[in-house]
């Protein structure tokens, strides 16, 4: 009876082993990775950013460049050995490049072996960060034919030197290791061969008592009998405990060589492989970041014995023990290095993607991420909080904040900040803070004016006064301008421009509230609104994402994209999986767009925007909109320039006043991170629709010699007709010539 229990229970074992080793071994973390940076003749950069680019890709600077991820900068020259990578269109193999600088510009880029010019480098991109699984393992899987002979021969002579030999379990250990333990009263030293390991560490836990040892040796006999050596041992480096991050679990050589020493496993020298192996014993107490004298003398056993079972000649033995532990100063990335960013890249994935799918698969996730914009928005978004705290005495760490950066064509997200703190893991402001956006919404509403041009220009005239509306509750709304002045009858422009609350609400009540949610609906906001007149002036709660979305499409000149976080996705073997394009449709005539646009630039230059000139050159051409809700509690500002879209949020999570208008508070930190960024000022597209004509401050037609005039565009037909009294009667003739002269030029 007992043999049949026994043999029923050596079934289910195996069925266990098999199941474990035939099906999916280990639950991988998917890896997330910021947009690749790519090098070419022309880019505007110099050797100290390109020196700084390469620190933070984790390249080494050294005298001789030799080994991939390494560079050397010598006068107007850098020369760097590439790391390869595997992206969603391929391998990029390894090459060594010199690249030239005129001053700031690269001049050339020369691959040094074959001295052809190279037209696009692209650098292996930055690792931001990681989706785990449960038990928060990392790991790099390895091939067995991946491996340096030295791992092997090390593992051999260190931990298991019958490993060849035996079959899962070796007597000679064990009675070792019996006779220590009876001598110590206790369990002090283990006889585990390589294959024990592996079975305790896969499928039991580190309990110490007979019945494990037991179960761990009948598992560790059918492992042998199944399988190859070679698939035993390469599970084993795949699989073994080398280290711990935080709370995350480095598993395995391939990750461990990548978190000591910053490169893949096969590239370590004997001295650093002989580290690693050391570190099995124990990987807390072997430390070699805190431990460095304790993980050398470890690592010395180690090489003192490959070279007396002549796996290594004593004369590289002796070079290598020479060695200091030579760790990289800097960790691999952890997974929290962009929370709000890896927040909505999660967001985005779980579209397409199981949970457990992201955590156990091994995706690699190519991200939109600009490491470099994500890194400075961070650095001065930061500063810049720290700074209006103490100029506005706020009560200290209650101002907080957030803002979202795009890329003004294409709508890829380059940078998300959520919190003032931005390594600040938890609620995510730029995604989940629903707060009313105040006159963000202005832009909505002119734009449903001016696509009516038989109505609504950018020079009519509409009435800035006081105004009651009754609410459905029977009580009267009266709104009030900022500077609580009423300014009459202002052109269209000027009250976007100056953001005057009186003439939005009674043009607004013209058009019909109504009529202004479509537009924002078109315009990319989602979330459903309410068509109260108090819409007008923005009583609508947006995240800054959504605030994003909606000024993406302006900034897009009426073509609607979907703010993308992902590029493309690959598996764990680098098979392409999923390309996210780029989608785009028009959802607005460019024409209309246009015209708003060019007030959101009066905005910057004469508006409540023009105090960004105090931190950007006053040449370079910026469009975008402040926005301040009741007693100051919200403090907005949208706005792009020629190549980066910006919203900042700023206020306080208890609602309270922050004592910041949009102008005072956000706009600071918008300037400060867009000047350090941009490197494109506004260039808008002209519709072949819109055509320019010279109008006075009343809204009347003239011409360049009127003292008042100033020439604004128009969509063709809806320019004003009536003269004004400044144009004599040389003036009609010459605005008569003018039309003539248009005309004919039209007409070809």
């Amino acid at each position: 009876m007992a043999c049949i229990v026994g043999l029923a229970y050596a079934l289910y074992l195996d069925f266990i082993v098999r199941q474990q080793f035939e099906g999916k071994r280990w639950e991988l973390p998917a890896h997330v990775y910021a947009n690749p940076v790519e090098l070419y003749q022309g880019l505007p950069i110099g050797t100290n950013q390109l020196k700084s680019l390469l620190d933070d890709l984790r390249y080494k600077s050294v005298a001789n460049v030799s080994s991939s991820g390494s560079y050397k900068i010598s006068g107007l020259v850098v020369t760097l050995k590439t790391r390869p990578f595997n992206f969603f269109d391929g391998q990029e193999k390894s090459k060594t490049i010199n690249i030239h600088f005129n001053e700031n510009v690269i001049a050339s880029i020369r691959d040094v072996h074959s001295n052809n010019n190279v037209a696009l480098l692209r650098l292996d991109p930055v690792q931001v960060g990681s989706f785990y699984p449960s038990h928060k393992e990392d790991r790099i899987l390895v091939k067995i034919d991946e491996v340096p002979r030295t791992l092997i021969d090390g593992l051999i002579a260190i931990e298991d030197r019958d490993f060849y030999n035996h079959y899962g379990v070796s007597p000679k250990s064990i009675l070792r290791a019996l006779i220590a333990n009876i001598k110590a009263g206790g369990v002090v030293q283990g006889g585990s061969t390589l294959t024990q390991q592996l079975v305790k560490n896969f499928f039991l836990t580190s309990e110490r008592s007979l019945w494990r040892k037991a179960k761990e040796a009948v598992m560790a006999l059918i492992v042998e009998v199944r399988y190859q050596k070679d698939d035993i041992l390469e599970a084993y480096i795949n699989e073994v405990f080398l280290g711990q991050d935080g709370e995350r679990s480095i598993n395995g050589f391939g990750m461990a060589s990548v978190f000591y020493f910053n490169k893949p496993l096969i590239q370590l020298k004997p001295h650093q492989v002989a580290l690693l192996v050391g570190l099995v014993k124990g990987p807390s107490y072997y430390d070699p970041r805190r431990h460095p004298q304790r993980a050398v003398k470890r690592r010395n056993l180690v090489l003192d014995e490959m070279t007396r079972l002549d796996f290594l000649p004593a004369q590289q033995r002796n070079i290598a023990k020479r060695m200091s532990a030579d760790i990289s100063p800097v960790k691999q990335i952890k997974s929290s290095r962009f929370p709000a960013y890896l927040d909505l890249v999660k967001r985005q994935l779980s579209r397409d993607y199981k949970e457990e799918d992201l955590t156990s698969e091994g995706l690699n996730i190519f991200s939109t991420l600009d490491y470099n914009i994500q890194t400075t928005a961070e650095k001065l978004f930061k500063r810049k909080l720290e700074a209006l705290n103490k100029q506005y005495g706020i009560e200290k760490g209650k101002l907080q904040g957030a803002m979202v950066i795009t890329r003004r064509e294409g709508g890829e997200i380059v940078a998300v900040i959520g919190d003032r703190n931005p390594q600040f893991s938890g609620f995510n402001r730029a995604l989940d803070a629903l707060r009313p956006i105040g006159s963000l919404v202005k832009p909505a509403v002119y734009l449903t004016a001016l696509n009516q041009p038989s109505s609504y220009t950018l020079t009519s005239l509409i009435d800035d006064s006081a105004i009651s509306l009754k609410q459905r509750s029977g009580e009267l709304w009266r709104p009030n301008n900022y500077d609580k002045t009423e300014h009459g009858f202002v052109q269209l422009h000027t009250a976007l421009a100056h953001s005057y609350n009186l003439a939005t609400v009674r043009l607004g009540m013209e058009l019909k509230v109504s009529n202004v949610k479509r537009t924002l609906e078109e315009l990319g906001i989602r979330r459903p609104i309410k068509p109260y007149p108090s819409l007008l002036l923005g009583a609508i709660a947006l995240s800054p994402i959504e605030v994003t979305q909606m000024y993406q499409t302006l900034a897009g000149e009426g073509f609607f994209t979907h703010l993308r976080a992902i590029q493309s996705i690959t598996s764990s073997d680098n098979v392409a999986l999923q390309r996210y394009p780029l989608t785009v449709r028009q959802v607005a005539k460019p024409s209309v767009v246009y015209l708003v646009n060019t007030a959101l630039q009066e905005v910057m230059t004469n508006g409540t925007g023009r105090s960004a000139y105090r931190q950007i050159s006053a040449d370079y051409k910026l469009a975008g909109k402040t926005g301040t809700t009741d007693e100051l509690r919200d403090s907005w500002f949208a706005g792009f320039s020629g190549d980066y879209l910006a919203v900042v949020w700023l206020g306080r999570d208890d609602n309270k006043p922050s004592k910041l208008t949009g102008a005072s508070g956000a706009l600071q930190v918008w300037s400060s991170v867009m000047g350090a960024i941009s490197k494109q000022s506004v260039q808008l597209t002209k519709p072949d629709d819109i055509e320019f004509s010279w109008v006075d401050s009343k809204g009347f037609r003239a011409n360049e010699f009127c003292v008042d005039a100033v020439q604004y565009p128009f969509i063709k037909g809806s320019s004003p007709e009536q003269l004004s009294p400044c144009v004599g009667a040389v003036g009609r003739t010459l605005d008569k010539a003018g039309r003539w002269f248009d005309s004919l030029i039209n007409s070809h």
